[in-house]
């Protein structure tokens, strides 16, 4: 990347080990990009098993680098809101992209995007048809279950008994707004509120975070990928 250009990116299952995941998709960037390893002149990790990478020269909190990322994308965000598969965070930044606070949920993976792929399951669809299915949602109903298994058994009888779909899916977006905005609010919502990690690329939790925020949210492009932006713009600075 240069500065905020990326080049080249990939997404790969963690599986068994994170070691293994971070070398096959390093080797999958390479490939794409037309580099090999000696180009490279600087490695930064984060994010879970950050450090158990051999070949990183550097290991950085994803707090840090989703902070750095989402500001290389628009500078006026102060407030991000990062829901990745395993937990999600609020972090404040200041106006030169530095975290000045931050909260995150790790506990349960009612809040993240792990949810939402329970709830595919159950219902029977794709993880990509969520958004649209919450869109056409005519009696909302709510989740009443705090953790994930619980609402996963929760959703099953609802399926059972013939609710419609949409109406489900809507539930559940509203259910991890709703936690959403409690971490927000935790460190203090200043200014434009700025959105990473992989579930902003769902359009139904997104439009229930604007619903209980009542205002609008920046969807970073990349979001899957914001946090591994902020560690190559930090790699590039060291290199």
């Amino acid at each position: 990347m240069e500065n905020d250009e990326v080049v080249a990116f990939d997404v790969v299952l963690t599986g068994g080990t994170n070691r293994k995941a971070a070398e096959t998709t390093f080797e999958n960037v390479l490939t794409a990009s037309g580099l090999r390893r000696g180009d490279v002149k600087f490695v930064v990790s984060t994010g879970y098993g950050r450090e158990n990478l051999p070949f990183a020269d550097k290991h950085v909190s994803e707090i840090t680098c989703h902070g750095i990322g989402m500001h290389l994308r628009n500078p006026d965000i102060r407030t991000i809101l990062e829901i990745g598969g395993q937990d999600s965070k609020a972090i404040r930044i200041d106006d030169g992209g530095r975290v000045e606070q931050f909260v995150m949920n790790d506990k349960c993976a009612a809040g993240c995007g792990r949810f939402l792929e329970v709830t595919a399951r159950a219902m029977g669809i794709g993880l990509s048809e969520l958004g649209e299915a919450s869109a056409l949602a005519r009696n909302p109903l709510r989740i009443s279950s705090t953790c994930a298994v619980f609402a996963e058994t929760e959703i099953v009888s609802l399926v059972a008994v013939g609710t419609p779909v949409p109406d489900i899916v809507r539930a559940v977006h509203d259910s991890i707004a709703q936690r959403a905005v409690v971490l927000l609010r935790q460190v203090g919502i200043s200014g434009p509120v700025g959105m990473s990690g992989g579930v902003a690329l769902n359009s139904g939790v997104v439009r229930a975070l604007e619903d209980k925020l009542q205002t609008s949210i920046y969807i970073v492009d990349n979001p899957q990928v914001r946090g591994a932006i902020g560690a190559a713009y930090i790699a590039q600075r060291l290199a």
